[in-house]
Order: structure tokens, then sequence, then C-alpha cells
């Protein structure tokens, strides 16, 4: 046996583990809302209802009954951050900063922040003029991102959801798979379009609209976060963007019906 056999069978071992853990990951969180968006999404296609005249409500009531709703969407968002748990547990380091690897390391959060808080001007903007152009063209479904009853508990809800989406899909997305598929050797343009492709198709249940821009956000996301190797600009700017689209929709649906399917 040569020299060296016993190291090569070793990488392969652990790229082969990296996968598979890759995979595990992905089918308890993010992976599996892509399955299901690309099932979903066939489903409307082949719909007689037209796709521009369906809905999709991102925040539905989950009972009848309002204490019941409550305990289910608490419980929800609480089982929503399980798979970024794992992902710190697996990539936990014994010395500070704990997360270096996912890019969260305690140092010049305001500065952090001020940058998420432009990140949304840079795509916020844009992405509700592709909105209004892909309803317009049928690319989008109608969103409703806020389906809750009014209830006292209905505000705050909301913005733990937008919280568990940013948290959930920034950590995974930029923070998780950077790091892995570094480790498996992929260059930098091949991680951010390959996670482009998975932030893009878990949002396909919105229609091929949601497919584009969320593959444009992955790939602005993914270069940047390439270049910093800083986590909290993302969080920050994916929180903002999802609060103001589940807090504001009721007042944006009232001032524009027609854009979200509702009569006028």
């Amino acid at each position: 046996m040569k020299a060296g056999a016993p190291t090569i069978v070793r990488v392969t071992t652990n790229r082969a583990r990296l996968w598979w853990e890759i995979g595990i990951v992905l089918a308890l969180g993010l992976g599996q809302s892509a399955v299901y968006s690309i099932v979903q999404l066939a489903y409307r296609l082949t719909d007689s209802t037209p796709l521009a005249d369906q809905t999709a409500t991102l925040n539905p009531s989950r009972s009848d009954r309002e204490v019941f709703d409550l305990i289910y969407q608490v419980l929800s968002i609480g089982f929503g951050i399980v798979p970024v748990l794992l992902v710190c547990y697996l990539l936990w380091q014994s010395q500070r900063p704990h997360l270096r690897v996912l890019g969260l390391d305690g140092r010049r959060a305001g500065r952090d922040a001020g940058w998420g808080v432009l990140l949304v001007l840079a795509i916020g903007i844009p992405g509700i003029g592709l909105y209004l152009l892909g309803r317009s063209l049928g690319w989008f479904v109608a969103v409703n991102p806020a389906g809750l009853n009014a209830h006292w508990w209905t505000v705050p809800i909301l913005l733990l959801s937008a919280a568990r989406a940013a948290i959930q899909e920034e950590f995974v997305v930029l923070g998780y798979l950077f790091a892995r598929l570094r480790q498996l050797g992929w260059g930098p343009w091949p991680i951010i379009v390959a996670t482009s492709l998975l932030r893009a198709s878990y949002h396909l249940y919105q229609g091929p609209g949601a497919f584009v821009g969320n593959f444009a956000m992955g790939m602005l996301f993914g270069w940047l976060f390439a270049r910093s190797g800083r986590l909290l600009p993302f969080l920050v700017a994916h929180f903002l963007i999802d609060a103001a689209a589940f807090i504001g929709y009721p007042w944006a649906a009232a001032m524009w019906p027609a854009l979200f399917g509702l009569p006028s």
C-alpha cells in the first residue's frame, strides 16, 4: 500500500460526511422549503386559475381560537430556528469568537447594522418595482404577507416571524453554506451562484418573478458577504425588509388593492 493512501481515504470520507451534513441541514429547513415550493409552483401553473389571480399567504392564521392561534404561531417560529441551532452547534469553535466561521464576532455591531440599513434601500426599492412589474405581467401571485387576524399580539408575532426568516435564511445560506462549500474546495463565484439558486428556489411558491428577484438578491448578498465575511448586515437588512412587508401590508393593500388581488 502506498504511504499516501490512508490520507486520500480520510479526505474522501470527510468530503462525503460534509455532503451528508449539508444535505441533512437543508432537509430540515430551507431545502425542504425549496422542494415544496417547486411542487407548489407546478400546482399553480397547472391550475385552471391564472397565476396572476392566485394568492400566497405568508403568515396565515393557524386556528380560529385566538389563544391556540398564538400558541401555534410561537411554536412554528421556535421550531423554525432549530436548523440554525444545529448550524451553530456544528460550527461552534472553542476559542472566542465562537461563531467567527459564520461571520459573527461581536465587533463593529453599529457599523454592520448601518450597512444593513443601506442594503434595505438598495434591495427594497428595486424589489417593490420588480413586484409591481411582475404582477402586471402575471409573474407573481398576489402575496399576502400578513394573513393573521387583528389581535394584541399580531404585530409582535409578525416581527418575530420576520426575525425567524432573517436568522434562518442568512445563517444557513450565507454563513453555513459558504463555510462548508469552502471546505469542499469551491471557489467564491460557484458558492455565490449555488446559494443564490437555493435562495431563489424556496421562493418559487410566489411565482417565477420571485425566483428572479430572490436570485438577484442572493447574488448581491453573496458577493458582499464573500468580500466582507460579516453576517450581521444581512441579518439586519433581511429583518427590516420582511418586517416592513409584514407590518405594512394592510396599509399597502388598502391603498393599492388590485396589486394584491383584492377587490377595490
